[in-house]
């Protein structure tokens, strides 16, 4: 009784109970099940309002901690090359995966008016300078009020910087940020405790709302971003952890209860705070973790890279659009710069991607219908973007020679160790 009553408060026993009794209810009171989906909508705003302020706090915190400005410049210039090689590799994975597999092969075409009715509106293109200018808040409370990331990033960096200048005479406004990050996670520790909760819900409703059998034309296109996500993760950033001397499989096992959190409630966003703990205390010097890891938020998702392209070559296959190859390094390269807004919130992606099929003009927008039943089934985006920003930081940790690599063999053996405290 006592080990059924302990495995019953394990946080991951929970969660697989809240998918199951989802589940359930969803299949056989779909009415009741379809009204659920205000607790998973009420748990991502929990979330969504304290992550602004923990993410300028952590970037800061990062920036301010390192040594000189030069070694924060070193970290931010090779941080930012591992990001933007790691998108091309993904996005290019992910349309090579769709066009190997071709999930979209054999489809009657479907974009009927009906459907373009019900259609996502297509977002208003940008150019790069108005991208660039977006970054730039108009105040400094305004990027907080306005929840953008990019501009949070931006006022954390200049702030980080100018800490770092300072010296010591910024030490007591330091000490006050990190004290304000301690109290926001808290308060993410205790939301968290909800997240069983916001997992029924977002399950009961999902089943609820399409029934059992509404994925099933769209199993192909499911497997095959399942398929080419798993073969991403152990295969490149596989490659990328061993040139860092770390096991994939070992750290994916490190970092499970995060991942189930993340599977379970759809936000990756929720994991940052038991991330940031663990990869400082596998060896990852504190600075590096607490500027890569919010950074990699915004600039490092492998995973929703992946998915767009995939979904935009699957969506062009439903169409019967033939893209040849220049057409499709077009695609490539309006994804570079249109995936930057695929933050780590629900349904970013999808925005992206509707960005991507308004600035190609080929594919019809109409198709992005057939993705609304299975938004929430797609948790490889979540899972593969929090796998590639463990692995940015042992990779750039391992650049910078910022990595104690017995902590990192002794963390991921299993073996019990003090919370690191490395500094650069």
């Amino acid at each position: 009784m006592t080990r059924t009553r302990k495995t019953l408060r394990h946080p991951i026993s929970q969660m697989a109970l809240a998918f199951a009794a989802g589940m359930l209810l969803g299949h056989f009171f779909p009415s009741a099940g379809a009204l659920m989906k205000p607790l998973s909508d009420g748990f991502l705003r929990l979330v969504g309002m304290l992550i602004g302020v923990l993410i300028f706090c952590l970037v800061v915190s990062g920036i301010a901690g390192m040594r000189n400005r030069l070694q924060a410049t070193q970290v931010g210039v090779k941080a930012f090359f591992y990001f933007e090689a790691m998108a091309a590799l993904s996005l290019a994975a992910g349309i090579v995966g769709a066009l190997l597999l071709a999930p979209g092969k054999g489809f009657a075409p479907v974009f009927t008016a009906e459907a373009a009715q019900h259609a996502a509106p297509a977002p208003a293109t940008q150019s790069a300078s108005g991208f660039l200018l977006d970054i730039i808040p108009s105040t400094f409370t305004s990027a907080f009020t306005g929840n953008s990331i990019l501009q949070v990033l931006l006022l954390a960096l200049l702030t980080g910087i100018a800490l770092a200048r300072v010296g010591e005479r910024g030490r007591g406004l330091l000490e006050l940020i990190e004290g304000v990050q301690q109290v926001f996670y808290g308060m993410v520790g205790m939301i968290l405790k909800l997240a069983p909760l916001a997992a029924f819900g977002a399950v009961a409703f999902m089943i609820g709302r399409y029934g059992i059998s509404s994925a099933l034309p769209l199993l192909h296109f499911l497997a095959a971003i399942y398929l080419v996500s798993i073969l991403f993760v152990f295969v490149v950033m596989g490659l990328v952890a061993r040139a860092a001397g770390c096991n994939i499989f070992r750290l994916v096992a490190y970092v499970k209860e995060e991942l189930m959190l993340v599977f379970f409630t759809s936000s990756s966003i929720a994991a940052l705070p038991g991330l940031v703990e663990k990869l400082e205390k596998m060896g990852c010097a504190k600075p590096v973790v607490r500027l890569m890891l919010p950074a990699g938020y915004s600039f490092n998702l492998n995973g929703s890279t992946l998915y767009i392209a995939m979904a935009a070559v699957f969506l062009a296959q439903v169409a019967h659009v033939d893209l040849g190859f220049w057409q499709l390094l077009s695609l490539l390269g309006i994804m570079m710069l249109t995936s930057k807004s695929a933050a780590s919130v629900a349904g970013s992606s999808f925005v992206a991607l509707a960005a991507t099929l308004a600035s190609l003009n080929l594919i019809p927008l109409a198709g992005m219908v057939l993705l609304l039943g299975v938004e929430r089934l797609m948790k490889c985006r979540s899972l593969t973007n929090v796998i590639g920003n463990c692995v940015a930081c042992i990779a750039v940790c391992a650049w910078e020679k910022a990595l104690d690599r017995q902590a990192m063999h002794q963390a991921l053996s299993g073996k019990d160790l003090p919370a690191a405290a490395n500094q650069i």
